[in-house]
C-alpha cells in the first residue's frame, strides 16, 4: 500500500514538474499590472513610476503614482482616489512631484502630501516641464487658436457641447488625426508659475505646437539658466502632406522666437540642452516626408548655430536619450535585431579622428525604455520587459555591468504560467538576404507532439517585433492557446539598419512577401510544426499583408488555412486620400494614385480578389483615422459576395487599436475563437 501511495505521490509531482500550473489567459494578460515612466530624483536616491491596474467593469486602466529608493526599497503608493496620476516629474531640488491627475497639473511631496493644484485651464493641461530654477513648469493644451484668454476658451466650449448642430467644418489638411478631428483646436505650450496662477499660451497661433503628429509627445524644455524655452512647429503650409518640425527658441518672458533648425526638413525632434548649457541635442530625420527614416542625434551650438551629427556611421534609429550631470556623455536607446540596447557617444566627439562612428554599445539589456542617468554619472535606471515577462524597473552601471531589478511587480504571479522565452530563428528571404524574427512555443510544450502554426505579422511597415511585452498582440495569449507563434522582422522593420528599412517603400508586397513566406516555409519544416495547419494575422499593414495573402495564397510549400485581418489596407487607392498622414502614402507609393497609378494597381490587395478563398476574420475601430474603416468593410463586403467563409467584427468606441479592456478581451476571444475553428480542428 505504501508503494502505491508513493508511486502516485511521484506521478502527481512529476506532472507539476512538467506543466505548469495555470494556463495564461487573456483575463490573466488584463489583470497584469502595468509598472511604467520611471523617474530618477535629481539627488539619484530615489525613483518615482506609475503602475496601472485594470478595472475591467469600468473598462478602464487606473493609475498611479508609486516611489522607492534607488535600490528597490521602500516601495510604496503616493496617489490614491478613482482618479488616474500619471507623468511623475521631479522638480530641481527633488522636494517635489509635478503630475497630472484629472486633467490638470499638481504639485506635491515626494511622500504624496501637499498637494497644490497648479493649473485650472479649462482645456485641461499634461506633461509637466520644471524649469531649472523650479519656478515655473511649462505643459501642453489643446486651445481654440483665436482665443486669448481661458474664459474665451471655456466659453467656446461651453457653447459647442450645448449647440444641437455639431458638423465638422475644415478648410486645411491635416483635419483629423489618430481618433479625433483636429478642426477646431491647436495644440500649444503653455507656461505657469509652479506654485499655479496665471498659464501663459507660448506659442499662440493657428498652428500645432508640438506638431500634431510630431514623434515625441511632450517637445518642449527649458534652458539651464530658465531664461528661454524650445519648442516644436512645423511651418509647412500642408501639415498633412508634411515630416517637418522645426525647433525654436525664445525667451520665457516672450518676444520673436528663432527657428534654430530651419533648411532641415525632415522631424527634428527631442531636444534637451547640456547641463552647462554649451548646446541643444536633438533628434532628427534627414529626408523630408519619410517618417521612417534614421533618427539621428545632433548637436547645436547656440554661439555660432552650429548643426553637427553625433551619431554619424551608426545605422541604427535613435529612440531616446538622455546627458550625463557632466555635459560629456550622452546615453541613449536604439532597436536592434528584436532588442533595444543602450548606447553612448560623447557630446564632442574628436571628429579628426577617422573613425567610423564614435557610438558604443553599453549593454544589450534586451527591451528598454523610459532612460534615466544618475547624478554621479555611474548609475542608469530604465523600464525593461521581454516576451516572457512584463515591464519591470531596473538599473545597471554605465559601464553595462550590476543589471539588477528594482520591482518585481507581477513576479509572483507570472510564476505559476512559467511562460516561455522568444527564440531567435533566422531563415533566407529574397534578393538571398539572411532574415531574422521570434519564434514562441506554448508553455507546456511537448517535443514530441505537432502544433499548429500561427504567424504574427507586425504593422509599420517600419516597425518590427521585439523581445518586449505588450497587450493589444501578446504573443503569449496565442501561444499558450495550443500554437507555436512565428513573428517574422521582413524587409521595412527597423533594427536591422536603414537600408532594410528602405527597402520596403514601394514594394509591399514584393520582397517582404518572399521574407515572410520564406520564414514560414523554413517555420513549417521544424518537427513540431503541423504544415496542414496553418494561419496568419496582422494590422495595419499587418493586416495589409493578410489581405495580400488572400490573393497569393498558392505557394506550393505550405498552405494558410485561415486568417485574421485587423485594420487592414486593402485597397490602396481609396486609402491614399482617406488617411490622414497624406505623407505616408505619398512617399511609400513615390505619388499620389493621379501621379503613379502603376504602383498602387501592383500592389494593392483588392486588385488580387479573384483569388479570394481562405476563411477570413476582418476586424477594425470606427474611430480608426489611420485605415479609415472603409478598408475593413470592402473586404469583408468582398469575401461575403464571392462566399468565402468570414466574419465582421466592428468596434465603434475604438481607433486603429483595440485598447478598452471588455473590447480587447471580446477581440481576443473571436481571434482565438476563429484559429480554433479552422486551425484545430
Amino acid at each position: 500500500m505504501k508503494r502505491i501511495v508513493f508511486s502516485v505521490l511521484f506521478l502527481v509531482c512529476a506532472a507539476l514538474v512538467v506543466f505548469p500550473q495555470h494556463t495564461f489567459t487573456i483575463n490573466d494578460l488584463i489583470n497584469v499590472k502595468r509598472v511604467s515612466d520611471p523617474q530618477l530624483s535629481p539627488d539619484g536616491r530615489t525613483v518615482a513610476f506609475t503602475i496601472g491596474v485594470v478595472n475591467k467593469d469600468a473598462n478602464k486602466t487606473l493609475t498611479q503614482i508609486f516611489t522607492m529608493s534607488v535600490d528597490g526599497s521602500n516601495q510604496r503608493q503616493i496617489t490614491n482616489g478613482t482618479s488616474s496620476s500619471s507623468s511623475p516629474r521631479w522638480s530641481p531640488d527633488g522636494k517635489r512631484l509635478a503630475f497630472t491627475t484629472g486633467g490638470q497639473i499638481w504639485t506635491m511631496k515626494p511622500d504624496g502630501s501637499d498637494r497644490d493644484q497648479v493649473t485650472k485651464i479649462s482645456t485641461g493641461a499634461g506633461g509637466p516641464v520644471w524649469s531649472p530654477d523650479g519656478k515655473f513648469i511649462a505643459f501642453g493644451s489643446d486651445v481654440y487658436p483665436s482665443c486669448k484668454t481661458d474664459e474665451c476658451n471655456k466659453a467656446e466650449d461651453e457653447r459647442l457641447e450645448k449647440s444641437k448642430m455639431q458638423a465638422h467644418v475644415t478648410d486645411r489638411l491635416l483635419f483629423k488625426h489618430w481618433v479625433e478631428w483636429r478642426d477646431r483646436k491647436r495644440s500649444h505650450v503653455f507656461v505657469v508659475p509652479a506654485r499655479g496662477g496665471v498659464a501663459r499660451d507660448m506659442t499662440p497661433g493657428d498652428f500645432d505646437s508640438p506638431p500634431y503628429a510630431a514623434a515625441s509627445g511632450v517637445d518642449y524644455a527649458f534652458s539651464p539658466d530658465g531664461s528661454q524655452i524650445v519648442f516644436l512647429r512645423n511651418l509647412d503650409k500642408v501639415e498633412a502632406t508634411s515630416t517637418n518640425s522645426d525647433i525654436f527658441i525664445m525667451s520665457v518672458n516672450g518676444g520673436e522666437a528663432k527657428n534654430i533648425t530651419a533648411g532641415m526638413n525632415g522631424y527634428d525632434a527631442s531636444p534637451v540642452f547640456t547641463p552647462d548649457g554649451k548646446y541643444l541635442l536633438f533628434r532628427s530625420q534627414a529626408t523630408p516626408k519619410f517618417e521612417a527614416d534614421r533618427w539621428r542625434i545632433m548637436r547645436y551650438n547656440p554661439a555660432n548655430g552650429e548643426i553637427v551629427e553625433l551619431t554619424r556611421g551608426f545605422d541604427q534609429q535613435v529612440d531616446e536619450m538622455v546627458v550625463s550631470n557632466d555635459s560629456k556623455t550622452i546615453y541613449f536607446i536604439a532597436g536592434q535585431r528584436g532588442h533595444s540596447p543602450i548606447f553612448t557617444v560623447p557630446v564632442e566627439p574628436d571628429f579628426r579622428l577617422k573613425i567610423a562612428t564614435f557610438v558604443k554599445q553599453v549593454a544589450d539589456v534586451g527591451s528598454s525604455n523610459s532612460l534615466n542617468i544618475s547624478p554621479d554619472g555611474k548609475t542608469l535606471v530604465f523600464s525593461w520587459s521581454s516576451m516572457q515577462s512584463p515591464a519591470n524597473i531596473y538599473k545597471i552601471n554605465t559601464d553595462g555591468t550590476g543589471l539588477v531589478p528594482l520591482t518585481t511587480v507581477n513576479a509572483d504571479t507570472m510564476k505559476a504560467y512559467e511562460l516561455r522565452k522568444a527564440e531567435d530563428v533566422e531563415w533566407i528571404g529574397a534578393l538571398n538576404h539572411k532574415i531574422h524574427g521570434f519564434l514562441l512555443k506554448p508553455a507546456n510544450f511537448e517535443a514530441g507532439k505537432k502544433y499548429p502554426l500561427i504567424v504574427l505579422i507586425h504593422g509599420g511597415p517600419q516597425g518590427a517585433w521585439s523581445d518586449n511585452w505588450g497587450y493589444r498582440w501578446n504573443p503569449q495569449i496565442f501561444a499558450n492557446a495550443g500554437y507555436v507563434v512565428f513573428m517574422p522582422n521582413p524587409r521595412g522593420s527597423t533594427g536591422y539598419g536603414q537600408k532594410f528599412v528602405n527597402d520596403i517603400s514601394g514594394d509591399w508586397g514584393g520582397k517582404a512577401f518572399v521574407d515572410i513566406t520564406n520564414g514560414v516555409a523554413t517555420v513549417a519544416k521544424m518537427p513540431f510544426v503541423d504544415k496542414s495547419r496553418i494561419g496568419a494575422a496582422g494590422a495595419s499593414y499587418g493586416g495589409y499583408m493578410v489581405d495580400w495573402l488572400l490573393g497569393h495564397n498558392n505557394d506550393p510549400r505550405f498552405k494558410f488555412k485561415a486568417f485574421v485581418s485587423h485594420a487592414g489596407v486593402y485597397n490602396l487607392e481609396s486609402m491614399a486620400t482617406a488617411t490622414e498622414e497624406l505623407w505616408f502614402v505619398n512617399w511609400e507609393f513615390k505619388g499620389f494614385p493621379w501621379e503613379n497609378s502603376l504602383l498602387y494597381n501592383k500592389w494593392s490587395p483588392n486588385k488580387f480578389a479573384k483569388n479570394f478563398n481562405t476563411p477570413t476574420l476582418v476586424t477594425g475601430g470606427e474611430l480608426d483615422y489611420r485605415v479609415p474603416v472603409d478598408q475593413d468593410l470592402q473586404l469583408y463586403t468582398t469575401l461575403q459576395l464571392k462566399n468565402v467563409p468570414s466574419k465582421l467584427i466592428i468596434f465603434p468606441d475604438e481607433g486603429h487599436w483595440i485598447l478598452k479592456p471588455q473590447n480587447s478581451e471580446f477581440w481576443y476571444n473571436n481571434v482565438l475563437d476563429w484559429f480554433g475553428k479552422y486551425l484545430k480542428q
